[in-house]
């Protein structure tokens, strides 16, 4: 954050070494007056207008610094700071300032790395022994197999980080000491915690605390997606629901002329029709009040959780994902998944 930072009685030649040393990254620098409160933002074009308006390169850069500056205050919600940040993306904005009540910088977002800031923790369930992948996951876990020369679940917390979530743990058994070897880099910021048994597809999120009147997102490993987390926590929060549930479009047709009965009698005849469902992701935001009332001593499935919410008459919700979205579990789909993130990789090349 500090390259991005220069006082305002800097020069502006310092201010242009400043901006090269930037060089492909945002060029743009937040100013601030002698009590660090932000005052400006200073980019090539306004030290170039400056110029030509007549400034020297000893002036100081208050003197062409741009002052109607935009940021994220304490007064914004939690809701608005993030419609706020999708906002100023939309409009070409790559630095966001966020200011404490005094004015001063507490974060720099870069929205050419950071989409979004979420107030979410994530969970991402890596358990599992991938049985149908196999000879592959006998001695690897699905988690860690090579998608276009990256590992599947790098995808996920890669996913995670670019929209502000940072608090990520991620849930380990089968062959679980290979994961947390590669989690044990402390620059990535992922903790690893072992299932002391087979808790099923959501029970290990009980091994976890989970902070009251917050929500967390939790996910399968071994899914490749483009989903938006933001536009989907932006759906859970208005909805003001305990679960919402990613959900993927399901088409099946019949091809057959299909019978509508009434006792033995034939009241209609509907040719080969198609119906449409929505199937379950795999990925969810739920209000932390339901992960703690998770058991853990037994197995514990998300549907359990999700058909007891619904049961005690919780606000079960869907957010329908537009984008990718493969779940790697058969040898097929491993195969769909590194053609197309190999394919990608080569459009951008």
């Amino acid at each position: 954050m500090q390259q991005h930072i220069i006082t305002e009685n800097a020069t502006i030649i310092e201010a242009l070494r400043r901006l090269n040393s930037l060089s492909g990254g945002v060029m743009t620098l937040a100013v601030t007056d002698s009590d660090r409160r932000m005052t400006g933002t200073l980019t090539d074009g306004d030290i170039r207008r400056g110029l030509l308006d007549g400034a020297s390169l000893t002036d100081t850069v208050d003197t062409i610094m741009h002052r109607n500056f935009r940021a994220i205050t304490p007064h914004n919600h939690t809701t608005d700071q993030i419609t706020t940040i999708r906002e100023f993306r939309s409009q070409g904005i790559r630095l966001i300032p966020r200011l404490d009540q005094n004015g001063r910088i507490t974060d720099l977002i870069d929205t050419t790395r950071t989409r979004s800031q979420l107030p979410l923790t994530a969970i991402i369930m890596a358990g599992g022994k991938g049985e149908r992948l196999r000879p592959a996951t006998l001695t690897c876990p699905k988690p860690l197999l090579q998608v276009a020369g990256k590992p599947i679940i790098d995808y996920n917390t890669t996913l995670l980080r670019a929209n502000g979530i940072t608090d990520i743990t991620v849930t380990v058994n089968y062959l679980a000491e290979q994961i947390e070897q590669h989690f044990s880099h402390e620059n990535l910021g992922v903790k690893c915690i072992r299932e002391p048994q087979p808790l099923g597809t959501i029970g290990a999120a009980s091994l976890i605390p989970h902070r009251p009147g917050h929500h967390t997102l939790v996910m399968n490993s071994d899914l490749l997606t483009t989903i938006s987390l933001e536009d989907m926590w932006l759906r859970h929060t208005s909805q003001q629901a305990d679960i919402t549930i990613a959900a993927i479009p399901y088409n099946l047709s019949v091809p057959y002329a299909i019978l509508t009965t009434d006792n033995l009698r034939v009241t209609g005849l509907e040719e080969k029709p198609s119906y449409s469902y929505y199937a379950n992701a795999g990925i969810y935001i739920i209000a932390n009040h339901l992960l703690q009332t998770l058991p853990t001593d037994r197995r514990t499935d998300a549907t359990d959780l999700i058909s007891q919410a619904i049961a005690d008459r919780r606000k079960v919700t869907y957010y329908p994902i537009s984008g990718t979205w493969i779940d790697i579990g058969s040898p097929a789909d491993y195969r769909h998944a590194c053609e197309l993130m190999q394919h990608h990789r080569s459009m951008n090349a």
